[in-house]
């Protein structure tokens, strides 16, 4: 096949990953690219939710691309917000062209022949690419549970990332199942609209005051005026956030602080003293992801809203059974039960050197150099993969990891190599150093508490164990040693 009839590079999603590989790319002197995105608009995660309450747990200031800086109207924005501000980064640095929207990839095949990986799509195209970015994301695949019954409800059931836009919840009896972070947006935002709210909760989280509100007249033209104050008060919030770290380590006094906080909090914020036990953890705090919730608890003080302190046996067709056995009647059932983060490129196959597939690699241990590139699976690079969650906002972790392959690609391109790949013993070593910086987290599995973040193995294969600044040091010394060019082009 000519060279002139293999792309540059094929980034699969179109969310904020995909967009900041986008950029790099661009900004790097590299147009020949082509954004695969499924959905028929850009942003990802905040295209798909669209539900009640959906906003950003995170300061806007920090949940935003360091290149593209915004004028945000509150402290945390909100879905549309989040939406519109996609949409004007793919405007603002004329990347539109380059996506393909409503289309999905299917499987990514290295062919060692001709240097490149093979793309297949859903509209039965198959193209070849010289590198390959991953940007599908972390929280995107929908966890069903397996609650016998479920088909036979008679009602109208959904996950929260699948909203069902049709459905009018006015003077209807719900049941919400689950309180993570996304239950705890909804809750407050369809209680007053609901006859009967009933909230399912399974465990407890440590919920703490997210503290939103809009930005005053005079802050925002300040941030205008001055750009240097905008980027001083982003690095505080960055600053801020690694305090909260050492919360993780359960020894220290940080931990101690974050638990009394939250404490005082549930004492302030509900009413009924049964209603504060039931809400009260008995593990750490950051144990399972902190939750930043305003609403959340004022909305269970409700006289239309239950907290129902079980988990879900079984669905009948009108309502569900608990575990102790006493059915609750709802006309809609509504599962806010998480997603399957450590399934990671689960949505489609990538196959390696020698016909490896990924997913046999990595087993039930999912591992990668700094989450981004693993041994035997050339040009290929991933945007949050493996132990890159965390480290205060996703949004500036994708951008360390766009660099590292951006970088990479100009360095295959500027020495003319066949390819790069990843040395072994490196991520040998990455891994050994993950597990013993996580033996002592808090979100260990012998805390006491359920999260998303370990894999079959038991191994924690979801979070980033440090802050963002060590990320960032790290993706701009290691992959020099980590990385290996092979061959020519």
């Amino acid at each position: 096949m000519p060279d002139s009839a293999i792309g540059a590079v094929a980034i699969i999603g179109g969310g904020f990953g995909g967009i900041a590989a986008a950029v790099k790319l661009r900004q790097a002197g590299i147009d020949d690219f082509t954004v695969f995105e499924q959905s028929p608009g850009p942003g990802g995660t905040w295209w798909d939710n669209r539900y009640p309450g959906c906003e950003v747990d995170i300061p806007s200031h920090a949940y935003s691309f360091s290149f593209a800086p915004r004028d945000w109207p509150r402290t945390h924005a909100t879905q549309p917000e989040l939406r519109e501000y996609a949409e004007s980064v793919v405007e603002q640095f004329r990347l539109r062209a380059r996506f393909r929207f409503g289309v999905r990839v299917e499987s990514v095949t290295w062919d060692e022949a001709s240097g490149c990986h093979r793309v297949r799509t859903s509209d039965g195209a198959e193209r070849p690419y010289r590198f390959v970015i991953s940007a599908v994301g972390l929280l995107n695949v929908p966890r069903y549970p397996a609650w016998p019954g479920l088909d036979t409800f008679e009602g109208t059931s959904f996950h929260t990332s699948r909203w069902d836009q049709e459905v009018d919840l006015t003077g209807r009896r719900v049941a919400i199942v689950g309180t993570g972070s996304t239950a705890v947006q909804i809750v407050p935002a369809i209680a007053a609209q609901v006859e009967r709210l009933r909230v399912f909760q399974r465990e407890p989280g440590w919920v703490e005051p997210k503290g939103e509100r809009a930005f005053t007249p005079a802050e925002r033209a300040r941030f205008r005026r001055f750009p240097a104050l905008r980027r001083l008060y982003r690095f505080r919030l960055f600053l801020q956030s690694a305090r909260r770290f050492k919360g993780y380590d359960l020894a220290g006094r940080e931990q101690r602080r974050m638990r009394e906080r939250c404490l005082r909090y549930i004492g302030a914020a509900i009413d009924d003293p049964a209603v504060r036990a039931t809400v009260t953890p008995a593990y750490p705090w950051g144990c399972k992801r902190p939750i930043f919730a305003s609403g959340f608890y004022p909305a269970l003080n409700r006289p239309n809203v239950e907290l129902v302190p079980h988990a879900i046996k079984e669905v009948t067709p009108k309502g569900v059974v608990d575990d102790l056995g006493v059915e609750h009647e709802a006309d809609v059932l509504i599962l806010s039960t998480g997603f399957q983060p450590t399934r990671f490129l689960s949505q489609f196959t990538v196959t390696g050197r020698d016909g490896t597939d990924l997913q046999d690699f990595w087993g039930d241990r999912p591992r990668a150099f700094l989450g981004v590139t693993v041994p035997g699976f050339p040009n290929f690079f991933i945007l949050y993969g493996p132990n890159t969650n965390g480290g205060f906002s996703i949004i500036a972790q994708l951008e360390r990891q766009a660099e590292v392959a951006v970088r990479a690609i100009r360095t295959v391109l500027r020495r003319r190599a066949k390819a790069v790949d990843t040395r072994p013993e490196v991520l040998d070593r990455h891994v050994r150093w993950l597990d013993r910086q996580l033996a002592d987290h808090a979100s260990a599995m012998d805390s006491g508490c359920h999260n998303y973040y370990h894999s079959p193995s038991g191994a924690n294969v979801t979070q980033w164990p440090r802050t963002h600044f060590v990320y960032y040091l790290l993706c701009r010394t290691l992959p020099r040693a980590a990385l290996i060019y092979q061959g020519r082009s």
